[in-house]
């Protein structure tokens, strides 16, 4: 949905966690300094979920003042984060306004919602609940085809078992060959070098990962 008309844009308001400056933690942008925008709320309750606290509270803030606060910032680059960010109907209306004012933007989203009404000009950064998040059985596969060459998967395992059904998603679905896949190993509970040996000895056609974020300032907020 490219732009937003002045009266839409008006009567758009969105429950807020937090507006924060830092480096892109994950993704193909890793490392990008970038505006995070943190809606609140989220249907899922991943076992490892480490924002947590974005699932209730925050603030109800208009789409103006939203855009005002992320162009103080003065970044190119901004994602929309949550919780689940697409569990409020207005974040389709906030995608299309960050991308009509010239922001490179990205969208973490958990794979459970819809993504086809998502402003194409958004590159969808779409996780995979694998089982070890229990939360398996909220994939939406139909979102699968939609994914376009600029969009990324997201897989976090936490154990081999994991690692074994991603596996199985990546040859099923022939994902990679529609875009990124990312392998990320849940902190504390799969050891990094042992995820990058298997994908090394299995060849797999995907991105291995760290959030550096954690590895910069372990679980602080508005980082």
């Amino acid at each position: 949905m490219p732009g937003v008309d002045t009266g839409t844009a008006a009567a758009v308001r969105l429950r807020i966690t937090e507006i924060f400056a830092s480096v892109q933690g994950e993704s193909s942008r890793v490392g990008l300094p970038t505006v995070f925008v943190r809606l609140t709320g989220c249907p899922l309750r991943c076992t490892w979920c480490d924002t947590a606290y974005a699932f209730t509270g925050g603030s109800q803030r208009t789409l103006d003042d939203i855009l005002a606060e992320v162009a103080r910032h003065g970044l190119r680059h901004v994602c929309v984060t949550g919780g689940e960010p697409l569990a409020q109907k207005g974040c389709l209306a906030l995608l299309g306004a960050l991308c009509d004012a010239g922001y490179d933007v990205s969208l973490e989203t958990s794979g459970a919602l819809d993504i086809a009404e998502v402003d194409p000009r958004v590159a969808r950064i779409m996780d995979l609940k694998a089982p070890g998040s229990g939360e398996v059985a909220k994939n939406r596969y139909e979102n699968i085809p939609l994914l376009r060459a600029h969009d990324e998967v997201k897989i976090v395992l936490a154990d081999a078992a994991d690692y074994d059904w991603a596996k199985q998603q990546l040859a099923e679905h022939r994902i990679a060959e529609r875009c990124s896949v990312l392998l990320s190993p849940v902190a504390g509970a799969l050891d990094p070098a042992a995820l990058a040996e298997w994908i090394v000895r299995d060849r797999l056609p995907v991105r291995f990962q760290l959030q550096l974020h954690k590895i910069l300032w372990n679980d602080a907020r508005g980082r």
